[in-house]
C-alpha cells in the first residue's frame, strides 16, 4: 500500500530486487480500476439487468448480429426481427463495434449477463482511459483515483443504468485518450512534422475511428475536442503541431470509419432518419439546463431533464472547484500546456448547456444531431475527475490513508445510489429471458422510427403476419387495429380476418436473404413480411422486378402471375457501400505509411 500512496512517478525501488521496481507496482492501478468497475455494477449482479431506455434496442441488435454472423454474414445491415419480423436497416445506420461487442459476448456468455458484463467493460475502460490521461502528470495514485472517479461519476452512472445508453458509455473511454495524445508532446525539437508525428499521430488516428464506429454522438463529440484542444494548444505553443496531428487525425480517423459513415450518410434518404432532430422531446431547444415546458407530452423528459441537470450542476462544481483549488495549491505550475486545455472543457460545456450557445448549435456541421446539450457531460467525465484527484490529493502519505477511505465510501454510496435511484426494473416482457423466447418464436420487436421507409405509416404495421400474402389490390389493409385501452397498440392478423387469398411460407429466409416457391391460383400480389428498401433486389422466376406498388405500412408487395412462381429477394452491395470500403482500404494502407514516418522520425539516433 505505501507503493500505491507514493507521489513519484516512477516505481520506487524494491528491497527484494534492488535497483528494479516491483513487477506486481504496475498492475496495482489497473487492478483498483477493475474492482471499482465490478463494484459499479455490484447492483445489477444483486438485482439482476437494468432495462433502461435503450436496453431493448440493443439487446435486439445482439441477437440479430449473431444471427447473422451463424448464417455467415460477418458485418449484417439488416435486423430481421424488428417491426415484427418485417426487419429494418439498423446496421446500416448504428455503427457497428458496440453491436458486434454485444454479440461477442452473447457467443460465450448467458445472455443475462451480457449486458452487465458490457457495462464492466466501458466502465472499466473509462477509468482506465482516464488514468491513462492523469499519468500524464500525476503519480500512480492520484491518477488511479481520477479513473474511479471518472467511472464513479453521476454521468457514467446515469447512462449505465438510466438510459442503457451503452454505445454512448463507450466515449468515456475513446475521448479520454484521444486528450492523451493531442496533449502528449514527446519531441521538443526538430521539424514541423518530426514534432507532429512524434508516436502520437496513429493511436489518434484510431480512436477517432473507433469514436465514429461506436457511436455518432460520440464520434460528433471527439472530433470537435479534438479540433478545440488542437487550437487551444497551437495558440499557447505557438506552434502548428498540434492542428498538423489533430488534422491527420481528423482525416484519416474518419477515412478509416468510411465502411460505416459513407452508406450511412448516403443511404439517409431511405429512411426518415430525420425524425430524430424534430421530435420535442429530442430538440436541443427543449433540453436547455432545468427546462421547464408547458407541454403534456414533454412531463416525462422534464422529469428526466431534471435529473440529469443536477447531474451537470454536480459535475461541473467539482470540475471548476477542482481547477481552482489545485490553481491555489500551485500543482498546475509549469503544466501551462497541459491543465489550460482540459480546463477549457468544463468551461465549454457550461456554456453549451444555456440557450445563449443556440446560435453555435445551429452554426457547427452535425452539432444538433447530438439532440440533448446535457450529451456533453460524457467529455466533462476525465477532466473533472482529474482536477478533483489533483485537489483533494494531499501532499504528505498519512492523510492520503485518509483520502482514500474517504474517496471509497463516496463511490460505493455512489454505487449504491444509482441501484436505488438510477436502477430501471424490467418489465416482465423486457426481461431478457421472455425476450430471447420472443425472439426465437419469430414474432419480432416493434421497429426504430428513424428507421422507417418514408411514407410508411409503421402503426399500420400488423402482428403475426405470415410469411407472404396473397391479395388482389396492394394497398389491402392487413391485420385489425386493437382496441385503444389494449395494452399493445399494433393491428394484429389472423387467418380469420380473410385479408389474405392465400398465405405461403419461405423456403429459406436467411437474415439478408429469402426464397419463396408457390403455386398463385390467380394473378395478384404477394406482401411479403419484409419492409421495403432500395437495397433490396427483387426477382421473379429470375427475372428481376424493376416496379413495385408502394403500401402505407412500408412492406413489400410483389406483383405475380398465375401458376408456379419462385421469389428471391437478396441484399445487395450498393455503389455507396462499396465506396466506403474502397476509401477505408486507401485509409489503412495510408496509415501503415503513417506508422511507417513516425517510426522513422521516433527512432532514436545513434551518435
Amino acid at each position: 500500500m505505501r507503493l500505491l500512496f507514493s507521489d513519484r512517478r516512477v516505481p520506487q525501488v524494491s528491497i527484494l530486487r534492488p535497483g528494479k521496481p516491483p513487477r506486481w507496482n504496475r498492475f496495482l492501478g489497473p487492478a483498483v480500476i477493475l474492482l471499482a468497475a465490478a463494484i459499479a455494477i455490484a447492483p445489477q449482479l444483486v438485482r439482476g439487468n437494468s432495462c433502461g431506455h435503450d436496453f431493448d434496442f440493443h439487446l435486439v441488435s445482439w441477437f440479430d448480429c449473431l444471427h447473422s454472423w451463424q448464417h455467415g454474414i460477418l458485418y449484417p445491415h439488416w435486423t430481421p426481427s424488428a417491426n415484427y419480423g418485417a426487419g429494418e436497416p439498423r446496421f446500416v445506420f448504428y455503427p457497428p463495434l458496440t453491436w458486434m461487442l454485444g454479440a461477442a459476448l452473447g457467443l460465450v456468455l448467458p445472455w443475462p449477463l451480457v449486458p452487465i458484463a458490457l457495462t464492466f467493460l466501458l466502465l472499466a475502460g473509462t477509468g482506465l482511459a482516464t488514468r491513462a490521461l492523469a499519468r500524464q502528470t500525476l503519480a500512480d495514485a492520484p491518477a488511479t483515483l481520477a479513473g474511479c472517479a471518472a467511472l464513479f461519476s453521476g454521468y457514467s452512472l446515469f447512462t449505465a443504468y438510466e438510459r442503457s445508453a451503452f454505445a454512448e458509455l463507450s466515449g468515456g473511454f475513446w475521448i479520454p485518450l484521444i486528450l492523451l495524445f493531442i496533449l502528449r508532446s514527446r519531441n521538443s525539437s526538430g521539424s514541423l512534422f518530426h514534432r507532429a508525428l512524434d508516436g502520437s499521430a496513429v493511436p489518434l488516428v484510431l480512436l477517432v475511428a473507433g469514436a465514429w464506429l461506436s457511436n455518432p454522438p460520440v464520434g460528433v463529440m471527439a472530433s470537435y475536442v479534438l479540433a478545440a484542444v488542437a487550437l487551444a494548444l497551437a495558440l499557447l505553443q505557438k506552434s502548428w503541431t498540434p492542428a498538423v496531428r489533430a488534422t491527420l487525425a481528423a482525416s484519416l480517423g474518419l477515412a478509416l470509419s468510411a465502411l460505416y459513415l459513407v452508406p450511412a450518410a448516403i443511404q439517409q434518404r431511405w429512411v426518415s432518419v430525420q425524425q430524430i432532430t424534430v421530435d420535442p422531446g429530442e430538440m436541443v431547444e427543449n433540453s436547455w439546463l432545468f427546462a421547464r415546458h408547458a407541454d403534456p407530452a414533454l412531463a416525462l423528459h422534464d422529469v428526466e431533464l431534471h435529473r440529469v441537470s443536477c447531474i451537470a450542476v454536480a459535475m461541473l462544481a467539482v470540475a471548476l472547484l477542482g481547477i481552482l483549488v489545485s490553481w491555489r495549491r500551485g500543482k498546475l505550475r509549469d503544466l501551462r500546456n497541459w491543465w489550460i486545455p482540459l480546463a477549457l472543457v468544463p468551461v465549454a460545456v457550461l456554456l453549451l448547456q444555456f440557450p445563449i450557445s443556440l446560435p453555435l448549435w445551429n452554426l457547427l456541421p452535425k452539432l444538433r444531431f447530438l439532440q440533448f446539450p446535457w450529451r456533453w457531460l460524457v467529455v466533462l467525465d476525465a477532466p473533472m475527475a482529474i482536477f478533483f484527484s489533483m485537489a483533494v490529493w494531499p501532499a504528505r502519505r498519512g492523510p492520503r490513508y485518509i483520502v482514500a477511505a474517504a474517496c471509497a465510501a463516496v463511490f460505493l454510496a455512489a454505487s449504491v445510489t444509482s441501484g436505488m435511484y438510477f436502477f430501471q426494473p424490467c418489465d416482465d416482457e423486457d426481461a431478457v429471458g421472455p425476450m430471447v423466447d420472443v425472439y426465437r418464436s419469430g414474432a419480432g420487436f416493434v421497429g426504430t422510427d428513424e428507421y422507417t421507409p418514408p411514407g410508411a405509416d409503421s402503426s399500420l404495421l400488423a402482428t403475426g403476419l405470415p410469411s407472404a400474402c396473397l391479395v388482389s389490390d396492394p394497398s389491402t389493409v392487413l391485420g385489425v387495429s386493437a382496441p385503444p385501452d389494449a395494452d399493445d397498440t399494433a393491428p394484429l392478423w389472423n387467418s380469420s380476418q380473410h385479408s389474405c387469398e392465400a398465405t405461403f411460407a419461405t423456403t429459406a429466409n436467411q437474415p439478408e436473404h429469402l426464397r419463396l416457391a408457390a403455386l398463385i391460383p390467380h394473378p395478384g400480389y404477394l406482401v411479403l413480411r419484409l419492409r421495403s428498401y432500395p437495397a433490396w433486389q427483387v426477382q421473379i422466376n429470375g427475372r428481376p422486378v424493376s416496379s413495385l406498388p408502394p403500401r402505407q405500412d412500408g412492406l413489400i408487395a410483389v406483383p405475380v402471375p398465375q401458376g408456379p412462381v419462385n421469389v428471391t429477394v437478396d441484399w445487395t452491395t450498393t455503389s455507396d457501400v462499396l465506396a466506403g470500403r474502397w476509401l477505408s482500404t486507401l485509409a489503412v494502407l495510408a496509415l501503415i505509411f503513417l506508422c511507417f514516418f513516425e517510426r522513422r522520425f521516433t527512432r532514436p539516433r545513434l551518435s
